[in-house]
C-alpha cells in the first residue's frame, strides 16, 4: 500500500471525521470476532480509533462461546429453548464467571494494551441494566430499563466503558440477558448516534444461507416482516429486536456488520458504500 493510497484513504474519512465528533457510538462485540485473539486486537484498535478521533464509545458484549467452554470443562448441560439460554443457577454461576470475569477484563487490558483507557462494567453495577426473568427460562431475563449514568460519567472522563450482559433482576440477583438487546437498550437510553453490531455473517441476508443476498439498506418495517414470518434465522432474531428497540428509542442509525471482516468497522463508518446492512 503506498503513501499516497494511505494519504487519499485518510483525505476521504476527513468529512465522516468532522460529523461524527462527540456523537455516541454504542459498538456489540461478540461472536467469532472474539474468540480469535487476532481479530480480537484488530477490533478493539478500530474501537480505539473511534475514541481518539473525538467518538464517544460503549462497548458492549457477551461471550457464549467462553460460557459453553466453561460449561462443558464443569459438566453442567447446555439447554437453549427459542434461540436463547436456559439459565439455572448453576449455569448463572458460570455466565457470570465468565463474562463479568474473563470476557470482561480481557477486553479492558486489550484496549489499555493498545494505548486506550477503559473501565469495565457489569450491568449489575450501578443497576445500569434493570431485567425480569423470563418465566421458562430461569434466570434468563429481558431488559425493562437501563440507567446510563454511569456510562456518562466514564464517557465524561475519557474512558471506554466495556459493559457485559449481565443484569440485575428486582431482587438485585444476576441474570443473563442476550447481549444484542442489551446494545440495542442502552443505545436507546444514551440517544447514541449509531448502534454497531458486529454479527458472523456480512449483515442482514435475504437466505441466511447465501451471503450474496445481503441487504443494504433496510427498513424497520421489513425488519419487523422478516421477524414474523421467520425469515430471520435464530442467530439473527435478537439483532434485528436490539435494532427495533433502539431505533424506536430515537437512536438515528443501525448498522449489522460481518465483525470478522478486517477493519469491518472503519469500512462500514468511513466510506459512502460500507459493508453491512444499515437501519434507520
Amino acid at each position: 500500500m503506498s503513501d499516497l493510497f494511505r494519504a487519499e484513504v485518510l483525505n476521504q474519512a476527513l468529512p465522516y471525521i468532522q460529523q461524527f465528533q462527540d456523537q455516541t457510538f454504542v459498538v456489540k462485540y461478540g461472536g467469532s470476532a472474539m474468540k480469535d485473539p487476532t481479530l480480537m486486537s484488530a477490533v478493539i484498535r478500530n474501537v480505539l480509533l473511534l475514541d481518539l478521533i473525538g467518538i464517544r464509545v460503549v462497548l458492549v458484549h457477551g461471550g457464549g462461546p467462553e460460557i459453553d467452554y466453561w460449561l462443558n470443562r464443569l459438566g453442567i448441560e447446555k439447554l437453549v429453548k427459542h434461540g436463547l439460554r436456559v439459565t439455572d443457577d448453576a449455569t448463572m454461576e458460570v455466565v457470570e464467571m465468565a463474562l463479568a470475569g474473563r470476557a470482561n477484563k480481557a477486553l479492558v487490558a486489550e484496549i489499555q494494551k493498545a494505548g486506550g483507557r477503559a473501565v469495565g462494567l457489569s450491568g449489575r453495577d450501578a443497576d445500569l441494566l434493570q431485567a425480569h426473568p423470563i418465566e421458562e427460562l430461569g434466570r434468563t431475563g429481558t431488559v425493562v430499563n437501563v440507567d446510563p449514568g454511569i456510562l456518562r460519567t466514564l464517557s465524561a472522563a475519557e474512558y471506554i466503558p466495556v459493559v457485559c450482559s449481565v443484569a440485575t433482576s428486582p431482587d438485585h440477583e444476576a441474570l443473563n440477558v442476550n447481549a444484542d438487546i442489551a446494545a440495542g437498550a442502552i443505545a436507546g437510553a444514551l440517544r447514541a448516534n449509531k448502534l454497531i453490531l458486529l454479527t458472523d455473517t456480512d449483515g442482514v441476508l435475504e437466505d441466511h444461507r447465501d451471503p450474496a443476498t445481503r441487504i443494504s439498506n433496510l427498513s424497520p418495517q421489513k425488519a419487523k416482516e422478516m421477524l414474523a414470518s421467520g425469515q430471520a434465522d435464530r442467530g439473527m432474531i435478537p439483532k434485528l429486536e436490539g435494532a427495533l428497540d433502539a431505533l424506536n428509542h430515537g437512536v438515528q442509525r443501525v448498522h449489522l456488520i460481518n465483525g470478522s471482516r478486517e477493519n469491518s468497522l472503519l469500512i462500514e463508518i468511513f466510506t459512502d458504500h460500507g459493508i453491512g446492512t444499515m437501519m434507520e
